[in-house]
């Protein structure tokens, strides 16, 4: 009897339908979405930032000096290194004036390279600052861009290169058919006539 009950239980564990989740497990890697093949990256700067520079508001009024950028709404994160030197300017210089500090900061806003200068007075920590356009980095940035235009035009030219030698076998072998099709019939309703 022992033996009869294991087998019976046997038998129905394994007609069991498996169970399975729709759910996806969450230790399992999930399959990504293909990837286009032709991608690009959004540039970093504008194409003229000079006079972008010059005619944005926003520049404009960030361009003259004013003792707190908070009051126009402004906050930046300046990076500042003691070491660097950028364009033979120290970016943080302590000799400059005895009890202030200046500050030199470059950085891209709004795809335009600017860089912040001003100083803060030791004493009571308040100062002056400004934007200024900065040619030198713009020009870099400008190569960049340039290069990256080239690159992208490069690969459209040969995506679509890929696409029409994709697409034109096909195409042009049945156009030719029915050409050539239309063409014998035009000869034999020529001769029947």
């Amino acid at each position: 009897m022992t033996s009869s009950l294991n087998e019976q239980m046997t038998v129905s564990t394994t007609m069991l339908p498996h169970y399975e989740s729709p759910l996806p497990a969450l230790y399992e890697p999930q399959p990504q979405p293909p990837k286009p093949r032709l991608m690009f990256k959004m540039p970093r700067v504008v194409p003229d930032q000079k006079t972008k520079f010059e005619s944005d508001e926003l520049f404009r009024r960030l361009a003259r000096e004013t003792e707190a950028f908070m009051t126009n709404g402004t906050n930046m994160n300046l990076q500042l290194s003691t070491t660097g030197f950028s364009n033979n300017h120290k970016e943080v210089d302590f000799d400059k004036e005895p009890g202030k500090v200046h500050l030199r900061s470059p950085f891209i806003m709004n795809g335009v390279c600017v860089r912040w200068r001003g100083y803060v007075d030791l004493e009571r920590l308040d100062g002056v600052g400004c934007l200024e356009y900065d040619e030198d980095n713009a020009t870099e940035e400008d190569r960049i861009l340039r290069e990256e235009i080239e690159k992208y035009k490069a690969r459209l030219r040969e995506f679509e290169e890929k696409q029409r030698a994709f697409r034109v076998p096909t195409t042009s072998h049945a156009h030719a058919h029915a050409h050539a099709h239309t063409h014998h019939s035009e000869q034999a309703n020529i001769q029947v006539r």
